[in-house]
This record gives structure tokens, sequence and C-alpha cells, in this order.
């Protein structure tokens, strides 16, 4: 029974995702985080054939999605965030589960997606987690001034 509870769960949280970034079959996707390798696979089974993780592919700005899964910390989720931002091109959209709770870390989250050049879109609670969507908006004239 909690089997099935689960595999809802994950089901609701990737279909929630790909509400938020809006993503064709034709879009390339990257994952990371401790749950990317089950996030593949059922991205694949929906028919998101151009998917990979940032342990398999090199970061040359090339994909439009990143979908960051699985953290339950600050310090891992950051190193996800910034790991998978390499991967994506200057106008990338972006979802991520949060299933951490530390105090400050909503403030800390919105700081680093800025830092990234991303703004923040919408979040949606799903069940014990909060997914947040977020888009790059002409991050090449930021890393440009850098």
């Amino acid at each position: 029974m909690i089997q099935l509870n689960l595999d809802l769960t994950r089901e609701q949280v990737m279909k929630t995702m790909i509400d938020l970034t809006r993503p064709s079959v034709l879009h390339r996707i990257i994952l990371a985080g401790g749950d990317s390798s089950a996030a593949e696979l059922d991205l694949r089974r929906r028919g998101f054939l151009r998917v990979s993780t940032t342990r398999r592919s090199v970061p040359r700005g090339q994909y439009t999605i990143g979908l960051v899964t699985g953290q339950h910390s600050l310090q891992a989720f950051e190193q996800s965030v910034t790991e998978v931002s390499a991967f994506m091109s200057t106008t990338a959209a972006i979802a991520i589960v949060i299933d951490f709770h530390a105090t400050g870390s909503n403030l800390k989250v919105r700081a680093l997606l800025e830092r990234l050049g991303f703004h923040i879109e919408a979040g949606v609670r799903c069940h014990e987690q909060f997914l947040l969507s977020a888009r790059r908006r002409n991050f090449s004239h930021i890393t440009k001034a850098a």
C-alpha cells in the first residue's frame, strides 16, 4: 500500500513539473538530483526522448528544460541547481522539487535562482513537497556583464 502511494505521488509530481515547464517532445530536457534516473524513465515513457542526466552530458547550454528532483537538504539542492544550470540555455525553464524544510530556505532558494538568472513564475504544493517553476530571461546579458 505504501509503494502504491509513493508511485501516485511521483506520478503527480512529474505531471505537475511537465505542466509547469510546458515542454514539447522536441525540447531537450536535462535532469539532476537523487531521483533523476527514475524521472528519466518516466519522461521517456511519456514520449520525451531527448532526455539526459547531468552525469551523462557535457554542459554547453543546449537544454531548454531542466528538472531537479529528490533533494533532501538545502546544500544538496544548491549543488544540483547550480550543476543543472550550466547545461541550460539562456531562455530555459526549470522545475524544482523542494522536499526539505529548513529555516530561511525559501529566501536562499530564491536568491540562488536569481543569481543563476532565473525568475520564479509559479509555486505549487504537491503532497508533502513544493514545486517551483522559473525561467531565464536575457541571461546572456548577465553573463556578458560579469
